[in-house]
């Protein structure tokens, strides 16, 4: 039996099976239901967790859910009769399942009708509103489902007088309206938005024609021209979900009803099911489409065998033939899987088959009460009357008749005229696709980017695909599985660098930034190929899939990748994305575009190719669920032949096809592919012929003159205004004198007679504005034949580009060794970066170990600074200033181009603007007049002056800050995309006359972010003065930071939020070419100084808040007051700070510098007046001070990127101070002598004199440790300043550094060391016995009194200017120990500075009387050895390495215990100098040699670097470069004083012959090794991490 006549509790398997197929649950889950046993009752308590155990999907879940509970809704609540249900089995599933039982709406007959029958119609459409109302609450999901199945309505077209229409349909769709009222406001805000919809055309079954959900069809018509169809639309919903007989009646009754008034009238008609037909929904529109579900098509396909039972006899042949079988038309819906259907007929009365004939028809109709069809007994003639199916009547019946003949003859001439075939007029699909690509100019726009969308691509196909190739790809979406292996990513990789990658690449899951991610995925370095269905040649995990699968599995992967690069990435208007379909479609190419589409809010920056109709019309039917076809018609390319469109868009494009050429060594040139450009991706390679492939006839005079003249208004030259410069076509850009000095410097580093390295240095220092990176780039520009020339992309790491430089200084070069110099420029580059390439490359080049004739690299460095000059004289001979001061000379070059400029029509200076300032040199007079001139009717109330004054704070205190487009145009409230594209967007024209005449685009090639500076930082700070006016800049800055558009825009704001960090924190360093050391930033200190502390203390807050809460803003605000000596709330912004950052050694020290100021605050101000108390809180706040620093030292070990020593220093500051403190209170008496011996007393034992005993109870345990951790801190400071020349801190801006502290480290330590000293060199507690700790301890603080604590205060003794001073102070420190230290052993620590107090003293004084023999020496020194598992520190090996070289009067018998101990030594002194230098910058781990190998033996052999420098002539900076460029080994008193060492080179390395075997040595340069096995001669140098090589020479 039905299960629909059944009650649920009696339904089997097959009954719940028939149910589960009914709505629509999948196959496989209805046979493993089957396969449970789920009947009646188990359906009825089906739960979640159940479903999920058998492997079902949340969506099917979800589903059989719904549709049980509203199954047991329906039968609870059914007809009044909940109780009597399950007493009364005449009640029956069918009556309660939806297949709705109908009546006649005629109410003649209604009157005849049982009074039963009535009461069981009308009791579930009753109950049918509750029902709902219960599922709109218990399903508010399921709400727009139900709106739009339930909520429509259906109504009568024939009229009152018509006697087969139906009352149920009507009837249950008022009762469904009014359960669905509340979902009314949804719909309606749904149907606003809805767009009109396209028919399917007559007679034509289109697969690929869908219709899209809520879409409108043109409102139902009558009689047009009988060819053109007229339409009927029928909602059906209800009617879909009836069982088999009742459906095939009712359709057939519409459907015949329909068709013979069509015959009849004899037009062309088409009869919609799934289309609302009725307005009396307000939720629903006429016309809307809905579609219905269609369970089985065979049920309307056979319902219309009516026909034979419905027409009479004699016409039912021409009705089969007029009524066209039903056409079932998807309706898709985006983000949907249900499938509805429009169900068509169409109906064709053509001449030959109805002339003559008249078309009467007895309609089925469904008996509730005989459960049977039973059709009308009297024949009814329909015709179309307006947009109605009517009977004609009676009185009418003659006429119609009569009239039929003249149909017939309007129908045969009507089809006849229809025959004509009309001329098809071909598109210009030519200007079409230029229009497209190039907004209609000559050329492509070659800044755009493209993204590309494809599929499959044919053998045939790829030979027409060569526009690809030329354009500027961004990334692929590629949806062939077999791209790699024959398609168009095999042919792509022929000509282009790739990085190819699979969707769920782009789904950063390890979240990190949007810069750090687009540098992981080579974003802008390469083409992104993205495979988005799999490999199949990859031998991974990531295999093709079914369209179903792969909507489940990566579409979610799409989305993140869509959204990631429009998102993120590239800005609107950037970018095109381009659809290519070379193959059938399939639904995952359209989701596609369905994203795009949604992310960049229309089809402006879309478009589509199609060569094959077919494969567009399948992919445009579905795309319209996003799209309107119309749009999508507008902004595609459809049946031009892919060679046409190939031709066509390679005819667009600005540059000729023209191979690029580099210089070869031979004089020669050689081609440089593209392909191999792109895998030198990091250098910006400028070729021999660069910029020779631009069409120069397509460049108007006008595009000449904005090229020249946004150059000469402030942007960065470019390679095309020394081409256009080079042709005649613009000026020349005028060459400043400093051009030629790089020349002479360049010439001297080829051809003059210096030491050749493989990498040498040239710099430029120029003031912002004054022209130095033209210069640098007119020097290459220069050189481009000669040498391999290229600009370093900063943002790369050194290793590629280090290595891109060798691949490019090596390609096609048939001699390697002497392949062309590259030169390299480096633009606004960081010391560190510079250091670190330099010795990338000569590390790179160190592998051939080849001697070069000529330089392999010259690095020329361009770098902004506010002092050239100044930097310039600490390297004149490879160093060039340029400043803002022209020379007459070029005075003159500059007027005569004004002059030109003049000349030339529409012409005003502020085009020019940066080039006339250059040619004034930025008078401040002339800066201030030009600003004052244009600030002349300025709105000062409008957003753009706000955005002005807000770029002009930033340029005026950050350099090389700009702000993107993008942020701009979110700022004035601008969108680049339009729902129609009327216009070409045009940011400028937003902008007042006044921004447009300052603001200079500057476009970087590491990002598509268009971005705006104002032309020159001078003009910035005197626009923020002069638009500021009685507006404070504090109140700017503070503006500033509430606009939430700016700081939460998306585009580019990594590089934002950097610059208004930087406003804030970052200071002023002379050492990157500022004019200052500020202790904050400008613009704090501005506040400062201009307003006050408050206000700079108040805008610091709220940058605070404003920008995340970062620990460093804390840390400036615990800075700033304790500047303002705010120390309880410097205090709490350091807790804060830490809070954030607790093992960040700078906060920690920041920390320190808190309760160090409020320290020295303290004693300072406040000792005189000072209680017992307050002195209490003094100590305590000092031993506060040293805790905090104590903890950064720690923090610190663990930063490998950074060497922060300032909390040693720190540590000994605030102990220095605070013994100074103790020695002034009455507590602690001097003695006699002045000397403090009641202090060391109570600090050394375990004295504490009475009166402190309670009062300082806290204390006592801290102060008795207080002299061991000033000794450690000054003993880690010293070990670590023998390692460097001056270690000085740059690495954060944390900290206040006193100048002798930064500067001369060396002398600040033997100060301190003298201060801390000084307190325990009294008498007491000297005893008799001198073995005695604390007459050890007495001793050791003379000596440190003296400067011999310490490696470093001993070798200090060697820079100091009066010797003999030196040497009675040394003398003096040798007399503290004992006669006999072998016999009195002595502490480690004192051992190594009694030996090297030694060492000093031979350098200075070698006949010294206290000098021991260099043997006595060796054998005290033997303990270090002999001794390993003690871990000595590094001082004690780099003494094993003086004292063990082999001596050639003392070692003339070989002693291999002499070569262990020096082996030894040095393996151990590199593995500590390994762990000493982290990952710190070269330029800040310089090496500093101390000693040479000089002639003679024993300690006269040892010399000190002090001792060369004596005898080398010239200034301090003369020296050093002699140093630098190692003239100083060609100076003969040198050569008369060191002695050279014989040795030997195997595979690179250089060797020396020990005691007995080989010792390896470090070279001081890897490059000056020679290549292959030589003998050798060289200087050898001793430093912390072992023996050096200098000047190795191959012996002749």
């Amino acid at each position: 039996m039905d299960y629909k006549t059944l009650p649920l509790a009696e339904w089997n398997e097959s009954h719940v099976r028939c149910w589960l197929e009914s709505i629509g649950i999948k196959k496989k889950y209805v046979e493993k239901l089957c396969e449970e046993e789920v009947t009646g009752p188990v359906l009825k308590d089906l739960d979640e967790p159940f479903l999920k155990s058998m492997g079902m999907k949340g969506g099917q879940i979800h589903i059989i859910t719904l549709k049980r509970n509203e199954l047991l809704e329906h039968l609870r609540k059914n007809a009044g009769v909940d109780s009597a249900q399950a007493d009364n089995p005449s009640i029956k599933a069918s009556e309660v399942l939806g297949s709705k039982i109908t009546t006649n709406d005629d109410k003649k007959r209604v009157k005849y009708r049982n009074s039963a029958v009535s009461m069981k119609a009308n009791a579930p459409t009753e109950e049918t509103d509750s029902a709902l109302k219960a599922l709109s609450i218990k399903h508010p999901e399921s709400f727009h489902v139900t709106s739009y199945q339930k909520g429509s309505s259906e109504t009568d077209n024939s009229g009152a007088e018509e006697t087969g229409k139906e009352h149920t349909e009507k009837t249950m769709s008022t009762f469904c309206r009014r359960g669905s009222r509340k979902s009314q406001s949804l719909h309606e805000n749904t149907v606003e938005s809805l767009t009109l919809s396209n028919f399917r055309k007559f007679k034509n079954e289109d697969i690929n024609f869908k219709y899209v959900k809520n879409r409108i069809l043109a409102p139902e018509t009558g009689v047009i021209d009988l060819i053109t169809p007229c339409h009927e639309y029928k909602s059906f919903t209800t009617a879909a979900k009836l069982d088999r007989p009742r459906l095939q009646a009712k359709f057939a009754c519409e459907v015949i009803r329909y068709a013979s008034a069509c015959m009849n009238v004899r037009t062309n008609g088409t009869i919609h099911f799934g289309v609302m037909d009725s307005v009396e929904d307000k939720g629903w529109k006429h016309g809307q489409i809905a579609g219905i579900p269609v369970r089985d098509r065979d049920i309307y396909v056979d319902a219309l065998d009516y026909i034979e039972k419905c027409f009479e006899p004699s016409e039912q042949e021409a009705a089969r033939n007029c009524i066209h079988p039903p056409i079932f038309t998807e309706v898709i819906q985006k983000d949907s899987q249900e499938q509805y259907f429009v169900v068509e007929v169409d109906i064709e009365p053509s001449s030959s088959t109805v002339k003559g004939k008249i078309f009467q028809v007895r309609l089925p109709r469904f008996n509730e009460h005989s459960n049977k069809v039973n059709f009308d007994k009297i024949p009814v003639l329909y015709r179309r009357v307006g947009t109605k199916s009517e009977p004609v009547k009676n009185e009418e019946l003659v006429a119609f008749i009569q009239g039929l003949q003249e149909k017939d003859v309007r129908r045969e001439k009507a089809e006849s005229s229809s025959n004509e075939d009309p001329m098809e007029i071909s598109q210009n699909l030519g200007r079409k696709l230029s229009v497209l690509f190039t907004d209609g100019k000559n050329y492509l726009n070659d800044s755009l980017l493209y993204i590309l969308v494809t599929n499959s691509c044919g053998k045939e196909d790829l030979k027409s695909v060569n526009f690809l190739m030329r354009m500027n790809i961004f990334c692929v979406f590629d949806f062939d599985e077999d791209s790699n292996v024959s398609g168009l990513y095999a042919k792509y990789k022929e000509h282009h660098e790739t990085r190819p990658h699979f969707l769920q690449n782009y789904s950063n899951e390890s979240k990190m930034s949007t810069t750090e991610f687009q540098k992981h995925l080579g974003l802008f370095d390469h083409t992104s190929w993205i495979f988005c269905n799999g490999r199949s040649d990859f031998l991974g995990d990531a295999k093709p899939c079914d369209e179903d699968t792969w909507i489940r599995t990566k579409k979610k992967y799409l989305k993140k990748a869509i959204s990631f690069i429009c998102d993120e990435i590239l800005p609107k208007g950037s970018f095109v994305v381009l659809f290519l379909l070379l193959s059938p479609v399939e639904k995952p190419i359209v989701d596609t575009f369905q994203e795009f589409y949604t992310e960049m809010n229309g089809m402006d920056y879309i478009i589509c190719i199609a060569e094959s109709k077919e494969n567009y019309e399948k992919w445009a039917n579905l795309a319209q669920a996003s799209c309107n076809i119309e749009t999508l018609k507008q902004r595609s390319i459809v049946g031009m032949k892919l060679s046409h469109i190939d031709a066509t868009i390679q005819n667009m494009m600005p540059s000729a096809i023209h191979p690029r050429h580099l210089p070869v060594s031979t004089r020669g040139l050689c081609v440089l592919p593209t392909l191999e450009e792109e895998k030198m991706s990091s250098l910006e390679i400028l070729c021999a012929d660069q910029c020779d492939d631009i069409k120069l006839d397509l460049l108007s005079t006008k595009e000449i003159q904005e090229i020249e003249q946004t150059f000469h208004q402030g942007r960065k030259v470019s390679w095309k205004n020394f081409w256009l410069a080079d042709k005649g076509s613009c000026g020349e850009v005028i060459e400043r004198e400093a051009c030629e000095e790089v020349h002479k410097i360049l010439d001297d580093i080829l051809h003059g007679n210096r030491i050749r390295y493989s990498v040498a240095n040239l710099k430029i220092f120029h003031q912002p504005g004054s022209g130095g990176s033209t210069i640098a780039r007119q020097v290459l520009w220069k050189r481009r034949k000669d040498l391999r020339c290229a600009v370093v992309k900063s943002s790369y790491p050194i290793a590629t580009v280090s290595k891109h430089a060798v691949n490019f200084r090596e390609y096609d070069e048939n001699d390697i060794k002497n392949s062309l110099p590259v030169l390299l420029l480096v633009e606004d580059y960081d010391e560190d970066y510079l250091d670190e390439l330099k010795n990338g490359l000569m590390d790179a080049m160190a592998a051939p170990r080849s001697h070069f004739s000529k330089p392999c690299f010259i690095l020329l460095g361009c770098k902004r600074s506010n002092v050239p000059e100044k930097l310039c004289k600490v390297s004149p001979l490879d160093t060039v200033a340029v400043t803002h001061k022209l020379t007459d000379q070029e005075k003159h070059l500059f007027k005569t181009k004004i002059e030109k400029f003049k000349k030339q029509k529409d012409f005003k200076p502020e085009f020019i603007l940066t080039f006339v300032l250059m040619s004034v040199e930025f008078d401040e007079t002339y800066v201030r007049e030009f600003v004052e001139h244009w600030k002349e009717g300025i709105d000062f109330s409008s957003p753009v002056t706000s955005l002005m004054k807000y770029v002009a704070l930033l340029n005026s205190y950050v350099h090389g800050s700009y702000i993107s487009l993008s942020h701009c145009e979110a700022f004035l409230g601008l969108g680049a995309y339009t729902e129609e594209r009327v216009r070409e967007y045009d940011f400028k024209n937003n902008l007042s006359e006044q921004a447009r005449v300052i603001f200079i685009e500057l476009r970087e090639n590491t990002t598509c972010i268009r971005s705006f500076h104002i032309i020159h930082y001078l003009v910035a700070k005197e626009i923020l003065h002069q638009l500021s006016g009685s507006q404070p800049q504090s109140q700017i800055a503070m503006k500033l930071l509430q606009e939430k558009v700016l700081l939460n825009h998306r585009f580019g704001r990594e590089e934002f939020m950097k610059f208004i960090r930087d406003l804030f924190i970052r200071r002023d360093k002379k050492s990157r070419g500022d004019n200052t050391d500020s202790l904050f930033s400008p613009f704090i200190e501005h506040v400062c100084k201009v307003e006050d502390c408050e206000k700079a203390i108040e805008v610091l807050k709220t940058a605070y808040e404003c920008l995340g809460k970062d620990a460093f803003f804390a840390q400036q605000l615990a800075r700033l007051h304790y500047n303002h000596e705010k120390f309880e709330d410097a205090e709490y912004w350091a807790g804060v700070a830490k809070s954030h950052l607790p093992n960040d050694s700078f906060i920690l020290d920041t920390e320190g510098q808190v309760y160090k100021k409020w320290f020295s605050f303290t004693v300072d101000k406040k000792m005189y007046e000072a209680t017992p108390g307050g002195i209490i809180q003094m100590i305590e706040i000092a031993l506060k001070a040293m805790k905090c620093f104590r903890a950064a030292q720690q923090a610190a070990k663990s930063e490998i990127d950074s060497m922060n020593n300032a909390g040693y220093f720190g540590e000994v500051e605030v102990g220095c101070r605070l013994l100074k403190l103790l020695s002034t209170l009455e507590v602690f008496p001097r003695n006699t002598q002045g000397e403090h011996s009641e202090l060391v007393r109570y600090l050394l034992t375990d004295y504490i004199p009475e009166e402190i005993k309670k009062p300082w109870g806290n204390l006592h345990s801290r102060l008795k440790g207080l002299r061991q951790n000033i000794y450690n801190a000054l003993d880690w400071i010293s070990e670590d300043l023998s390692y460097f020349q001056t270690d000085k801190n740059q690495e954060k801006q944390d900290e206040d550094a006193k100048e002798e502290k930064e500067e001369n480290p060396r002398k600040w330590l033997k100060r301190q060391s003298e201060v801390y000293a000084k307190f325990f060199t009294s008498e007491y507690p000297m005893g008799e016995n001198n073995a005695e700790p604390e007459t050890q301890l007495v001793r050791r603080m003379n000596i440190y009194k003296y400067g011999g604590g310490s490696v470093t205060t001993i070798f200090s003794f060697l820079t100091d200017s009066k010797e003999k001073r030196s040497v009675e102070k040394l003398e003096k420190i040798i007399n503290f120990y004992p006669d006999d230290p072998q016999k009195e052993r002595l502490e480690d620590i004192d051992l190594i500075n009694y030996i090297l107090c030694h060492i000093t003293l031979a350098c200075l004084s070698p006949g010294s009387s206290k000098l021991l023999p260099f043997q006595t020496l060796r054998k005290l020194s033997n303990r270090f050895f002999k001794q390993r598992r003690t871990a000595f520190p590094a001082s004690a090996h780099f003494l094993l390495t003086l004292l063990y070289w082999p001596d050639d009067a003392l070692d003339k018998e070989p002693n291999p215990d002499n070569d262990d101990i020096l082996i030894s030594a040095l393996q151990t002194m590199k593995r500590m100098h390994d762990i000493k230098v982290k990952n710190i910058a070269p330029r800040k781990k310089k090496i500093y040699t101390h000693f040479f190998l000089g002639k003679g033996s024993g300690l006269r052999k040892i010399m000190h670097k002090t001792r060369i420098d004596k005898l080398i002539d010239g200034s301090l900076n003369e020296r050093r470069m002699k140093w630098q460029h190692g003239d100083v080994w060609n100076i003969g008193k040198i050569r008369d004083v060191l002695r050279r060492v014989s040795g030997w080179t195997e595979n690179g390395k250089l060797f020396v012959q020990g005691h007995v075997g080989q010792i390896h040595i470090v070279p001081l340069h890897y490059d000056s090794v020679p290549q292959g096995n030589e003998n050798v001669t060289f200087y050898l140098g001793f430093s912390f991490n072992g023996l050096v090589a200098h000047d190795i020479q191959v012996n002749k």
